[in-house]
Formats: C-alpha cells, structure tokens, sequence
C-alpha cells in the first residue's frame, strides 16, 4: 500500500515543493538563532574589557592630578654663598656635614663660645651642668645658613667624633660625642640637637686630653661602637674606654706606657688584630686594643692580637722598631693593595710603610712638612698625596704617586703661617680637584713675606697641569678649611670657620660656605707655564663644567 505522502507527491508536486521550501527556511531560521545567541563565556569578556578601560583611564587620571594639580612641596633652592656671625666668641678646630634636616643637602656643624652670654636658643648652660659662658655646638642649614639647633655641649673644647650609631631603642639614628675640658662626656643628637646622655668623666684633673677621640670595636657587646680616650699626664699616656651607647666607662683607667703626643690612630693588621697607635718622638708607640681592655676590665677580650706586631712591640716601652729620621708629626692610614698601609711624616722625611710588616715601600726626603699631607687622585683612580713641603717663600706642593713615591706634579706655592691644609674633592672622571692655600706671587727667594698678606684659596685639577684658579683671597684667621659636596654630582663648596687665632682673646666668629661654580667666574687665571692654547674664560669654562662624585 502506497503512503498517503508519497500518494499526494504525486498528486500535487508544487504543493510538495513549497512544503520542503517551507521546512529548509524553518531549519535556517533556527540554525541562525543558534549562531547569533552568546555564551556566557563571551559576556564574561566584555565585562573583562570594560573594566580594563575603565582602570586605565583611572590611572591616566591619577597620574593627571598627581603631576599637573597637586603641587610639589616646596624644596628650597640652596644659596651659593652665606655666612653666620657670632660677636665677641671664640671657635676650635671642628667643622663637619651630614644631612641634619634631611632635605638631601648637608647641613654644618661646628663649635662656638659666646663669651657675652646671649646666646638665642632654648637651653641655657646651666641646664647643661654647665658654667655660663660655654662651649656651644650649632647645626646649621647647608641650604641657606640658617640655625637648626644649638646645645650647649662641653664646658671649654672638646673632641668630637659624630655619626656613631646608636641602639634602636634610643630614638636617634646617630650622635655627635663630645669630651670637653674639664672631664664631661655628652652625646648629642646629630638630627635634633637633644641630648641623649651626658656624664661627667673619670679624667685627671691634671691630664691633657689627646686628639683624637678614637672609635673603636664594640668590646661591650651591645651592637656600639665605643670610644677610647688618651690623655697625657706626667708624660705618661693613659686610655680610657666608654661605651658608645651610654657613655658609662668601662674598667677603669689603664696606662699605655708611653709617653706619646696627639695625633694617635686605630689601625687593623691584616689578621683582623686592631692596635692603638701614636707618635713617640722619632719612634712609633702602640698597643692592642684587647690588651688595653683586658688591663682595665680584668676580663677576656674576644678581640685578636697579632702574632708579628707582638713579636715587634717591645714589652716595656710599647715601640715598634722603626727608624724614623727626625720626629714623627704626622700619622696617617691610607689605602694599600692588601689592607691598610701607614704614612708617616717627620721633621725630615715621609716614609709610607707596609701595614702587616711595616717595611718601608718608599722614601722622600723632605726639609720640612708642617702640615698634615691630603690624599686625592692625580691619575685616574690612582691615589696620590699632597706633600706641602718648606715654609714661607720656600713652600713647594708636591703631588706624589702613593703607591711608588714618584713625583707626578710640583709647584712653588709661598704661603703663610696660618694657612690651612690642602683639601681634595673626587670629580666624575675619577680624578680629583685639589684646593691649595697660598700666596703664588712670591716666587723669588729673596722676597719678603708682606705683613698684610691674605690667604689666596687656588684650585688645581689635573687635566690642566699647567693652570691654577685663584678662588677667593681671606684676611681673616681662618680655623679650619673644609670641601665637601652638598649635593650629589653638583653642589661642591667651601666652608671656612674664621675667628680669634687664640680663644684667651675674643672676638668675630664667622662661618661661610662658598659654593665652589659660583666662584669661577669671578677667579683669576694663573699660568704656570708660557703658551696654551684656551683663553682665561675658556679656562675658566672648563672648570665649571666639573662634575663631583662622592667618596667611595
């Protein structure tokens, strides 16, 4: 039997034709639905879009209001030159930097007392245990001069030794320590100027206090470095050892059995082994540190000694066997292939010593050093030493290779009594610039020293050996003379602390920093030798493009 469908295909064939027609539209129809309807997945990802627009243009936004709308806060421009005046004081020989108000621009600190007795800030000398007037330690701003603080800190002088660290539980990263005449230790917050302890001091009455205040290992183990001081009383020197953190003394007071002067310094042997040393006239005196700390605790120290140098110190005197030509002046470490080296200066010669087995590495005679010489860099990253050598018309600078001895530059430079020393500063192409005093127009032997001189500041770089750059002229009585950089790669400056050359006779105290660009262009070209191609403003050009670094 035939199927009715199939029966009416055959009756009507059209009919049949717009039947299937009919259906294939219905299949396309639903198949397009199919096709057109998302998944939830393809929601999810307009969703992920939207919010990642959105969060962009929220950080376009922000960085918009940060860097157009809210203003940047105020970061005062520092000022080329400045000074602060203090009328009828006295000053010492102390001048430092370190970063005080923490506006990235070292700030200065220094020593005064105002025997007038009207000194402006909060505490008084008597708050201090002090007798009125007295020695007064002041913070300024690199920036503009202006006074951050001022603390009484010692009676009459003082050393000083600042940036100790000091134990979390303080509140003070770090401390100026002064020990001041008669017997008193205070330490002194570097950022605030608060006191954080002070004590009166074990010293005799009698004893001359040496400089300077040494830092040494942390004996009593409370995370500080600690301190040591010499004192020199019936030509005899004596340590004695405080803790960095509180100022207690720790043992008691232990002879070094020497008799030697100022000048003293710490030095690490290559065994790890740190020793006391200082200057016995034409001989060199130390001891160790653990065997000063043994004799005035009675306690074990963990500190070490070393084999060679006990072997070498005599037992009695505390010498070392050295041969020193005339008396030892000056004391100095210095940087050597393995560890520390020493230089010693005497009244007749310089001598740069091993610093494990003390032999000699070079000799220079020299007629007369008086002050103490300065390192730098002549050649790059090559150390060098500065040797003033003579006095008045006969004063030679001497630029000396410190690893051979041989001489790399020298210049006849007069100079006065109260010269200041030789300063250096590192510059970016790891030379150095260096800063003499003097007076460069006296050059013939049988001139006479004019008796209204002024200190001429000169500055020398190497790469043009032949050029010097006379900064500034002082007739004041300069204290003490410093070079630092304020600010990184830019901001070089002078500072000079002036006042009476005797602090029995009052008078203007003054401290002035002079930034070392803005002295340039107002500086007299010095020629050394005939000819040169650059004229003096080309000079002086090539001065002021001098970049600084800082110390490594």
């Amino acid at each position: 039997m035939t199927d009715s469908k199939d029966l009416e295909a055959e009756i009507h064939p059209l009919k049949n034709e717009d039947r299937k027609l009919q259906e294939d539209l219905e299949n396309r129809a639903k198949k397009a639905d199919v096709l057109t309807s998302r998944p939830p997945w393809s929601r999810l990802s307009r969703c992920r879009a939207v919010a990642f627009f959105l969060s962009l243009f929220l950080c376009l936004l922000v960085v918009f209001v940060v860097s157009f709308i809210i203003p940047c806060p105020d970061r005062p421009a520092p000022q080329g030159t400045w000074s602060v005046h203090y009328n009828t004081a006295v000053t010492y020989d102390f001048l430092a930097t370190e970063d005080v108000n923490r506006d990235r621009i070292q700030d200065v600190l220094f020593l005064y007392k105002n025997t007038n007795s009207s000194n402006d800030f909060n505490r008084s000398c008597a708050d201090e245990g002090f007798s009125s007037p007295c020695t007064v330690v002041a913070a300024v701003s690199g920036a503009n001069g202006s006074v951050l603080w001022e603390r009484p800190a010692a009676q009459d002088g003082a050393l000083v030794e600042c940036a100790i660290p000091q134990p979390r539980d303080s509140g003070a990263s770090s401390a100026c320590i002064f020990v001041g005449r008669p017997g008193s230790l205070v330490a002194v917050d570097s950022f605030t100027g608060e006191t954080l302890w002070s004590h009166p001091s074990s010293l005799g009455g009698n004893a001359s206090i040496l400089s300077p205040l040494l830092r040494v290992p942390d004996v009593d183990a409370d995370g500080v470095p600690d301190l040591l001081v010499l004192t020199q009383e019936r030509g005899e020197v004596n340590g004695y050892i405080y803790s960095g953190s509180t100022g207690h003394q720790i043992g008691h007071r232990g002879s070094l059995g020497v008799d030697g002067t100022s000048g003293s310094l710490l030095h690490v042997t290559r065994a790890g082994a740190h020793y006391v040393l200082l200057p016995c006239a034409s001989s060199l005196c130390g001891c160790s540190v653990k065997g000063l700390y043994e004799k005035v605790t009675g306690r074990d120290s963990p500190l070490k000694t070393d084999p060679l140098w006990e072997d070498r110190l005599n037992a009695t005197a505390h010498r070392l066997l050295l041969h020193s030509s005339g008396a030892l002046r000056y004391l100095m470490k210095v940087p050597g292939k393995a560890g520390e080296d020493l230089l010693l200066v005497s009244s007749e010669a310089c001598e740069l010593l091993d610093g494990q087995d003390l032999a000699p590495r070079w000799t220079l005679s020299a007629a007369q050093v008086l002050r103490k010489p300065t390192l730098g860099h002549y050649k790059p990253d090559t150390l060098a030493v500065v040797i003033e050598n003579g006095t008045g018309i006969d004063r030679q600078i001497l630029l000396l290779d410190l690893s051979t001895g041989a001489i790399l530059w020298s210049q006849a430079l007069p100079g006065l009594p109260g010269d200041p020393q030789s300063a250096s500063l590192p510059t970016a192409d790891h030379r150095s610039a260096f800063f003499f005093w003097g007076l460069h127009e006296l050059t013939g032997t049988n001139q006479m020293m004019p008796r209204d001189a002024r200190h001429s500041l000169y500055m020398f770089h190497p790469t043009l050996p032949s050029i010097l750059l006379e900064l500034a002229n002082v007739s004041a009585n300069i204290v003490t003379f410093h070079v630092a950089l304020f600010e990184p790669s830019r901001h070089a400056a002078c500072l000079l602390l002036m006042g009476p050359a005797s602090p029995d006779a009052p008078g203007l105290v003054s401290v002035a920093k002079h930034k070392v660009r803005d002295l340039i262009p107002s500086s007299r070209v010095v020629r050394l030798a005939e000819g040169g191609p650059d004229s003096d403003q080309a000079v002086r050009d090539r001065f002021s493009r001098l970049r600084y670094r800082s110390e490594a």
